[in-house]
C-alpha cells in the first residue's frame, strides 16, 4: 500500500524513521493557529534532531517525498544545538511559533528558550524597513502592471501579518488568531486605517485574489500601513 501522510500521522512516521535522533517535530503557522485555508495555506513543520548528515536525509527521503508531493513544504531542519542558540537570530519567528504550535512528535523543545526584547525590536525594525524599501521598489517598477503588483502585495501580506502579531506581542496586547481581528487590533495600536486592508484580510481567509486597478486604493493603503508600522517600531524602546 502506498504511504499516505497527514498532520495526524506524520509524527509517528518521522519517529519510526529517525528513532532516537528525533528531538521534536512541530507544526506551526496557520495550521496550528486555526486559520489554515485548504489548497492555499502551507502546512509548516519544524524538525529538530540530534545532528544533520546524509544518514538523516536518507532516512527522511521517503517521507519528505510523499509529504511534498501532497503539496506541503519540506520541514525546516535544525539541530538541537542550533535550535537553542538561534533565538537571537529568529526572535520574531520563535515567538510566533511559541504562541501557535503543536508538538507532533518528540519532546517539548521550549524549556530554556528565551527571546530578548531588544533583539526582537531590532529584528522587527530590520524586517519592516526591508519590506518597505522592497515594496517601494516594486511599486515604482509595476505602476503600469497592476496584475503583477497585486501578486507582490498579496505575496508579502502574510509576512506583514506576522510583523503585526510581533508588534502586538511587543507592546503587551493580545494577539488575535483571526486575520480580521489581528488587522483591526494592530491598526488601532499602530495608527493606520484597518478598512484599507480589507481585501487582503478576505484573501487570507479564503477569499478571491484582489484585483488592482492603476493607482488602486488597496495598493496605496497597504504601502502606507507598512510605512506607518515601520515608523511605529522605530520609535519603540
Amino acid at each position: 500500500m502506498a504511504l499516505k501522510l497527514t498532520v495526524d500521522t506524520l509524527g509517528d512516521a518521522v519517529t519510526r524513521a529517525l528513532g532516537p535522533r528525533l528531538v521534536a517535530l512541530l507544526l506551526y503557522g496557520s495550521a496550528a493557529r486555526g486559520t489554515h485555508v485548504p489548497d492555499r495555506s502551507d502546512v509548516n513543520t519544524l524538525l529538530i534532531c540530534d545532528g544533520v548528515d546524509q544518514a538523516l536525509f536518507d532516512a527522511l527521503a521517503p517521507l519528505v517525498r510523499v509529504w511534498t508531493r501532497a503539496g506541503h513544504p519540506a520541514p525546516l531542519i535544525l539541530t538541537e544545538r542550533e535550535w537553542r542558540e538561534s533565538a537571537d537570530a529568529f526572535a520574531i519567528e520563535y515567538e510566533d511559533m511559541r504562541e501557535a504550535h503543536r508538538l507532533l512528535a518528540g519532546r517539548d523543545p521550549w524549556p530554556g528558550i528565551q527571546v530578548d526584547r531588544e533583539q526582537l525590536r531590532r529584528q522587527l525594525e530590520h524586517e519592516l524597513m526591508g519590506k518597505l524599501v522592497r515594496l517601494r521598489q516594486a511599486y515604482a517598477a509595476l505602476q503600469e502592471d497592476p496584475k503583477q503588483l497585486a501578486r507582490v502585495v498579496v505575496g508579502s501580506s502574510g509576512g506583514f501579518f506576522t510583523m503585526l502579531r510581533a508588534v502586538l506581542r511587543f507592546v503587551g496586547r493580545p494577539v488575535p488568531a483571526s486575520p480580521a481581528e489581528l488587522v483591526r487590533s494592530a491598526a488601532a495600536v499602530i495608527g493606520f486605517p484597518a478598512d484599507g486592508l480589507a481585501p487582503l484580510v478576505q484573501h487570507a481567509v479564503g477569499g478571491p485574489m484582489p484585483r488592482l486597478a492603476k493607482r488602486d486604493p488597496l495598493a496605496t493603503a497597504y504601502l502606507a500601513a507598512v510605512a506607518r508600522t515601520a515608523e511605529f517600531v522605530n520609535r519603540l524602546t
